[in-house]
C-alpha cells in the first residue's frame, strides 16, 4: 500500500494553517483507504545549511539528528508529497535547504540514494497569487525529479494569497478531490 509523506515548506507561524497546506489537506483525505500519511513541517526543526563536501572529502557520513528524520522518512514514502506555497516565484528556504541536502545524501556511502528515490512518486501541492508566478517553482519539481529518475506524478496549483484565499477556488478545490487517483 501507498506511503505518502507531506513535507510541508511553509514558514507559516505555528498554529496557522496556509492555502496550500488547506489544500494539500483536502486531497489526502481523498486518498485510498488503506494508504498511510506522513506530515512534517520543515520549520518546525530547521536543518542546518548545507555545506558542500563534493570537491574535498568527496562523500558525506550518514547524516545525524534532524537531517536523519528527513532523510529515513523520505526514503520509507512511496509517494513525497512536496507542499510548498510560492515564495518569490521559487521554493520556501525550507524547501530548498531539504533539497540541497539530497546532494549530500547522494554521496553517502552505501546509501545508494538516487537509486531509492527513483522508485518513488513525486507531486507538488502549490499556490499563489497567480498561476504564472508558480511556473519557476513547478519546472524545479520537475528538474528535481527528471535528475533522480522520478516521475511527478501530479502538480495541483490553487489561487492562494490572503488568508483562506484558496479555498473560493473552485477548480483548486474540485482538483484536490482528484489529486491523488491514477491517471
Amino acid at each position: 500500500m501507498s506511503h505518502h509523506l507531506f513535507l510541508i515548506a511553509s514558514t507559516r507561524e505555528p498554529g496557522h494553517m496556509g492555502n496550500t497546506e488547506w489544500l494539500a489537506r483536502q486531497a489526502a483525505a481523498r486518498l485510498p483507504a488503506g494508504a498511510t500519511q506522513t506530515w512534517l513541517r520543515l520549520a518546525d526543526e530547521p536543518l542546518p545549511p548545507f555545506v558542500d563536501l563534493r570537491h574535498t572529502a568527496g562523500s558525506y557520513p550518514m547524516p545525524e539528528g534532524r537531517a536523519r528524520q528527513l532523510l529515513d522518512a523520505t526514503l520509507a514514502c512511496t509517494d513525497l508529497v512536496l507542499v510548498a506555497p510560492v515564495y518569490w516565484y521559487s521554493f520556501p528556504s525550507t524547501l530548498k535547504t531539504y533539497l540541497d541536502h539530497w546532494s549530500a545524501w547522494m554521496r553517502v556511502p552505501g546509501l545508494d540514494f538516487k537509486a531509492q528515490m527513483a522508485t518513488k512518486r513525486l507531486w507538488l501541492v502549490t499556490t499563489s497569487g497567480e498561476r504564472r508566478k508558480a511556473q519557476p517553482l513547478i519546472d524545479s519539481t520537475q528538474l528535481c525529479a527528471d535528475f533522480l529518475s522520478m516521475p511527478l506524478a501530479g502538480v495541483l496549483w490553487g489561487k492562494g494569497g490572503p488568508p483562506d484565499a484558496v479555498q473560493a477556488d473552485e477548480t483548486a478545490v474540485a482538483g484536490a478531490a482528484t489529486f491523488f487517483q491514477p491517471r
